[in-house]
């Protein structure tokens, strides 16, 4: 079959992807639009590796995803997120639209009802596992979140207050995608932008859902014990008592952060620490009585035992870990989130490879790719953790464990 359609449709792939209309495209690679607009049409043949490399290097890919010899953007494989994509969210971080607007107002401003709809659909995009959508979402959103806040901050106490709480979420959707994503420095810099915003929006619980995001971001940077003391804390801050009523927000908020703290205190080995804070999450799940997503937090009970889980594994108790798992009733577990649940399938696949039994956890992880690819592909923990599948694996690797790896760059 001949190859020059194929690759006609990948150049217009990724100059749309690039954002680049045919003539900018056309005029940094110094031809004219119609010859562009020929070799998208497959009517002009890229016969010359010279005119491949120059247009590769425009569209800043590598030549061989322009040639089709990239597993990884092959039919059937997801898109998680490029060094031109985490440029373009560094540039929307950067912005200072509230001190700009001391001097002009922020053009083209979203209204707040209009805000609110694209917030709710990026977290319930976050909480499909769909990093590689959001990631081409983040850019625009955090502009328009930034520009609303400057628009509504002279807009009366109760306006800027909600302008402040969409940009306060908007900053922590992006923490925790890119955290997801492996880029740890550019989520410390949103977590922390959420953390200050959050003041101006008047509620405690955001700003404590900031906070963990601050810890989670330093936790990923290898700074467990601060992420331990932030998460601790600020949870004593916010926990019921002392006037705060127990509302399903505030023990779900709490909640999260006592289990995010026990996450810290696990990758520091303090199991002593992590039975505390779990117990206290366990009896603030109780309280609550069932799993519920206030705040996106996906809290309940259900999370909790995925806590358990995840923490257990982090502490090389792969067997306890297993047992946990068990545990779990499967109707509990189908109500959650997709993300909540193809993350704990993939601590569970690592759990099982610690006590060797590979096998089942390539099962696992395939099973995890099914229900949530991004969580798998694009997830740097998933593609060490099936590196070392495959090197533990006797013989041939099964044919869906091939494919997956294939799928995610990886030589089997």
């Amino acid at each position: 079959m001949d190859e020059q359609p194929a690759m006609g449709r990948r150049v217009a792939h990724w100059r749309t992807r690039r954002k680049m209309s045919q003539q900018l495209f056309a005029d940094r690679l110094g031809k004219s639009k119609s010859w562009v607009d020929k070799v998208e049409r497959g009517v002009r043949r890229l016969d010359r590796f010279s005119v491949i490399y120059e247009i590769a290097d425009v569209l800043q890919l590598d030549v061989q995803v322009l040639m089709g010899k990239d597993p990884v953007r092959r039919p059937g494989s997801v898109n998680c997120i490029d060094q031109v994509e985490v440029a373009e969210i560094r540039a929307a971080l950067e912005r200072y639209d509230k001190i700009s607007a001391f001097f002009y107002a922020p053009p083209d401003a979203p209204a707040l009802s209009e805000l609110q709809k694209a917030v709710g659909h990026a977290w319930l995009t976050f909480q499909h596992s769909k990093y590689g959508v959001l990631a081409r979402m983040l850019p625009r959103l955090l502009r328009d979140a930034q520009a609303t806040q400057a628009a509504n901050a002279g807009n009366g106490d109760e306006p800027a207050r909600q302008a402040a709480h969409l940009l306060g979420q908007v900053y922590q959707i992006s923490s925790s995608t890119l955290r997801k994503l492996g880029e740890h420095d550019l989520a410390w810099l949103a977590a922390d932008r959420s953390l200050m915003v959050c003041q101006h929006a008047g509620d405690d619980l955001l700003s404590g859902l900031a906070t963990t995001r601050v810890a989670n971001a330093l936790a990923a940077l290898g700074r467990f014990r601060p992420a331990l003391e932030i998460n601790v804390n600020i949870a004593s801050q916010i926990a019921p008592g002392d006037g705060r009523d127990a509302t399903p927000q505030r023990l779900s908020v709490y909640g999260m952060m006592l289990l995010q703290g026990a996450m810290a205190a696990a990758r520091m080995g303090d199991a002593a620490t992590v039975r505390d804070l779990i117990g206290s999450a366990e009896e603030a799940a109780k309280q609550l009585g069932g799993d519920e997503n206030y705040y996106f937090t996906s809290f309940g009970p259900t999370n909790v035992a995925f806590h358990r889980v995840a923490a257990a594994v982090e502490m090389g108790e792969g067997g306890r870990a297993v047992e946990t798992h068990e545990s779990i009733d499967p109707l509990d577990f189908a109500a959650m989130m997709p993300e909540r649940r193809a993350h704990h399938l993939l601590d569970l696949s690592r759990g099982l490879a610690q006590i060797g039994d590979v096998t089942r956890a390539s099962e696992t992880l395939i099973d995890a790719d099914r229900l949530a690819p991004s969580e798998i592909r694009c997830r740097p923990i998933a593609h060490e953790l099936i590196a070392d599948v495959l090197r533990r694996t006797r013989g041939s690797a099964p044919a869906a464990v091939s494919e997956l790896a294939d799928h995610m760059g990886l030589t089997v």
